[in-house]
């Protein structure tokens, strides 16, 4: 059975086109207001940046997981731009302390990095180290243990490396031509989309590994050329700025499971970095973060198990109330799609996103 998709890469393609005139526009737009001192209320008293891969930029036609990866020049400039707006750097697990004592005026920033990847310590690290910059790495043992894939990345390489690739999304089997990065891109958003349907997602991203591994790529190879080992993170935590959250043991929606399921999930995390670092972790990053994996179950899981602080991946900045709920702490993105400095400032500000919510 043929699937009929000649127009889906360029429709994707379009809204993702437009999507990012748009956010560039307002990114545009908060930076000049946020200079000219309007809407000064949105900026709050703090923000927490999201990243995952710090490395140096490799070209790729198609590459889905851009807006994921920064380079090591960007985060320079993204904290120098910080400290030059007056921000002070703090670690995750103290800013509700920090907050509680800052003065009127001051302005705080934590940075965390998600899932563990080895380019955080090659890459990331040093930058953070030379201007005395605290971070947090969220890290999921069952990618740090080698024993879970990771899916969005196995899912870039095989598409990568097929010209097309016939695939079940549960109507019968469908043929998915790849031969440009558009089309590439279409099967990369209906595979996102399979993933995050209503299906179990442990049995959807078997499937989609059993595809991998039926063209010769091992998603436990990806896994182990991109995330830190357990010796690794143990070396990470010497360095007194670096700190380890818990992050789950295998990265799935934590709204999706079942209530026994979540409460392992998290605490099984906490007890197996405990384990690598001497100390559970006081910090726990939600995967995916949104509201639709997020809820307030799990907000309450956290506090129960015992994370004083825990983040989604709502955007937002620090607010004097935020801390009346610490274990649903909204984050900042730096996105590897807007990798100009004064973009930081604009996110920083909080404009962006109150124009969002109007």
């Amino acid at each position: 059975m043929q699937e009929d998709e000649d127009d889906m890469p360029i429709r994707s393609v379009m809204r993702q086109g437009l999507k990012r005139a748009v956010i560039t526009g307002g990114l545009e737009f908060a930076h000049l207001a946020g200079r000219a001192g309007l809407m000064a209320s949105a900026r709050g008293m703090g923000a927490i940046f999201t990243l995952h891969h710090v490395r140096p930029r490799t070209p790729q036609a198609f590459d889905p997981n851009a807006h994921l990866e920064i380079t090591p020049e960007f985060l320079e400039a993204a904290i120098e731009h910080l400290k030059d707006e007056g921000y002070q750097f703090v670690a995750l697990a103290d800013m509700p302390a920090r907050l509680a004592i800052a003065r009127a005026g001051e302005r705080f920033a934590a940075f965390t990095l998600d899932d563990g990847y080895r380019n955080n310590a090659v890459h990331a690290q040093p930058v953070f180290t030379r201007h005395k910059v605290p971070f947090t790495v969220f890290v999921a043992p069952g990618l740090a243990g080698k024993t879970h894939g990771i899916w969005w990345e196995t899912l870039t390489d095989l598409l990568r490396a097929v010209p097309h690739l016939e695939f079940d999304f549960g109507s019968g089997p469908v043929i998915l031509p790849l031969a440009t990065p558009f089309q590439k891109q279409a099967a990369y958003n209906r595979f996102a989309r399979f993933i995050r349907s209503d299906m179990d997602e442990a049995t959807a991203i078997e499937r989609l590994e059993a595809a991998a591994k039926a063209h010769g790529i091992d998603p436990l190879t990806i896994t182990e050329r991109l995330v830190m080992r357990e010796p690794e993170l143990k070396s990470l935590v010497l360095n007194p700025l670096a700190s380890i959250g818990g992050h789950t043991v295998s990265h799935r929606a934590l709204a999706r499971l079942s209530d026994e399921e979540a409460r392992r999930e998290m605490d099984q995390s906490a007890e197996r970095i405990a384990t690598i670092t001497g100390q559970r972790p006081e910090t726990f990053a939600y995967p995916y973060g949104d509201t639709a994996t997020v809820s307030q179950r799990e907000h309450r899981l956290a506090k129960e198990l015992g994370f004083r602080v825990a983040v989604t991946t709502e955007p937002g900045t620090i607010l004097p109330r935020s801390f009346d709920t610490p274990t649903a702490l909204p984050r900042i993105s730096l996105n590897g799609l807007y990798q100009k400095p004064k973009y930081v400032g604009a996110l920083a500000s909080g404009i962006p996103f109150r124009l969002m919510r109007r």
